[in-house]
């Protein structure tokens, strides 16, 4: 069979000229179209709400929501003030019980010109949080690695009405139902050269305030700390990956700092009864890029275990 005859066939068609350059063409658009997205859309304005609905060994008392916001790295004008403000209200708009700050609240992206949001305004944007247990943080890495280092954004934590965890914990109590929320410090604190760093976390000594057997929930940056977190932390919550902020199909995230690589990128994990939480974040670090990674708006909801 000559290839005349194969092409009225209908079986198979050699490439023209005209036709490799079209398929050239809408390759390049493609992908002009993704990175437009990736740098210009997804970061900007696209905002999720991510739900989950964790049962918790202990819990007896009525539901109980819990609002995470992670990583919100404020800067111009990848995360401005205003950006902040109209997060703050979607998330009042849910009515959660509690708020979690789940840490990294300064910006990362020097490298290509941003400027700096003053802590003192994010912290005013964030102060209009609402909710009845009230707004808990922690710190991430990068509120360390500021060249004033983390004071300047204790301070704008304490402008936002948010009670601040450094390696403790707190007993609340939602409606009858009491529990545990402790918070520790970053695994990444202190940079110490080729990968290696020092943390200010210190669990252990965390969970010797814990002086009763109510249900434990753990507010840590990384999550690699859950991976050495004992049975009594029945819940942990975290940030710090952005969901690996950059998720291509069929490959994932081509990039996670964890030492646990995808392990803990992103969602619920369970490993050994133990529930961990990864939210996939608000901000942008290294590049100011997601995509396959909207920014979210982590809700989570606490429910007796069957």
């Amino acid at each position: 069979m000559d290839v005349a005859r194969v092409e009225s066939s209908g079986l198979t068609r050699l490439p023209t000229r005209r036709r490799v350059l079209r398929g050239v063409a809408a390759v390049g658009v493609s992908c002009f179209a993704g990175a437009a997205y990736a740098f210009g859309v997804e970061p900007h304005f696209r905002l999720e709400r991510v739900a989950y609905r964790i049962a918790l060994p202990g819990w007896r008392g009525p539901p109980m929501t819990i609002a995470a916001l992670a990583d919100l790295h404020a800067c111009e004008p990848w995360m401005p003030a205003s950006r902040i403000r109209a997060i703050v209200a979607h998330t009042n708009a849910l009515k959660p019980d509690m708020v979690v700050l789940l840490g990294d609240f300064v910006g990362s992206l020097h490298r290509f010109g941003e400027s700096d949001v003053p802590p003192a305004e994010w912290g005013a944007a964030l102060a209009a949080l609402r909710a009845p247990l009230g707004v808990h943080a922690v710190l991430g890495n990068h509120d360390y690695w500021e060249r004033q280092g983390p004071a300047p954004v204790r301070a704008a934590l304490r402008t936002a009405g948010a009670r601040l965890y450094e390696n403790q914990a707190a007993e609340l109590k939602h409606e009858g139902q009491r529990f545990w929320l402790a918070g520790t410090g970053s695994l990444w604190a202190q940079p110490l050269g080729r990968g290696r760093f020092a943390g200010t976390n210190n669990l252990p000594a965390t969970l010797r305030q814990v002086s009763s057997d109510a249900p434990l929930i753990l507010m840590a940056h990384e999550p690699d700390q859950f991976a050495t977190a004992p049975d009594r932390v029945a819940l942990t919550l975290s940030g710090h990956t952005h969901g690996g902020q950059v998720r291509l199909p069929g490959m994932g995230a081509p990039f996670v700092p964890s030492q646990y690589g995808q392990r803990y990128v992103y969602g619920h994990v369970i490993e050994e009864g133990r529930q961990l939480i990864i939210s996939g974040g608000l901000g942008c670090s290294g590049l100011p890029v997601r995509l396959g990674v909207p920014p979210e708006i982590t809700l989570i909801e606490v429910v007796g275990a069957a």
